[in-house]
């Protein structure tokens, strides 16, 4: 476990991660703990929103790994992130489909709304985080935005507006 000078919250969060890496019986000689690698780094983005280098470093010391082999994994898929992600993550197709049909316009209106640019911080209400990606293999559906895993297509701005007033109503 980390440092006495975290917040109750933060120390019950790695206490929860604990928990979970403690059901492996994890064993320091056993080269099979690299295979709880990605199922650990799964839940403690679940517990914790995202991987800071404090949570990286504590997963690496509790399997038994270098950092840089934590690391290496955080940054290798994309599903890992760093930095902190709002209630709503919001991704926004900039691939050539997309973009042809105006996802760029979509992308420059949430900005303004929400007030934060793309694959920075989230929103200081912590609702929302926009990322700009490429290619998210729905072309048919061009432009694509997704919130939360849920695809919504054939946007206008307009209408990708009226999609994230509905999210800021729920909160």
């Amino acid at each position: 476990m980390c440092c006495g000078q975290l917040s109750e919250a933060a120390k019950a969060k790695f206490a929860e991660l604990d928990r979970f890496i403690d059901m492996f019986n994890i064993d320091r000689n056993d080269e099979r703990r690299r295979g709880w690698l990605i199922r650990t780094l799964h839940r403690a983005q679940a517990i914790f929103g995202y991987l800071p280098r404090e949570v990286q470093q504590h997963v690496a010391k509790r399997l038994y790994l270098s950092e840089a082999q934590v690391s290496g994994v955080v940054s290798f898929y994309n599903y890992f992130t760093t930095k902190p992600k709002g209630k709503y993550c919001i991704d926004i197709c900039l691939g050539t489909a997309c973009y042809v049909k105006g996802s760029q316009n979509i992308l420059t209106e949430i900005e303004r709304m929400l007030g934060v640019k793309a694959d920075t911080e989230p929103t200081a209400d912590g609702l929302f985080s926009i990322s700009a990606l490429r290619c998210v293999g729905a072309c048919g559906l061009a432009p694509v935005m997704i919130v939360n895993g849920k695809v919504y297509g054939k946007l206008t701005v307009a209408k990708a507006v009226e999609i994230i007033n509905e999210y800021k109503k729920q909160g």
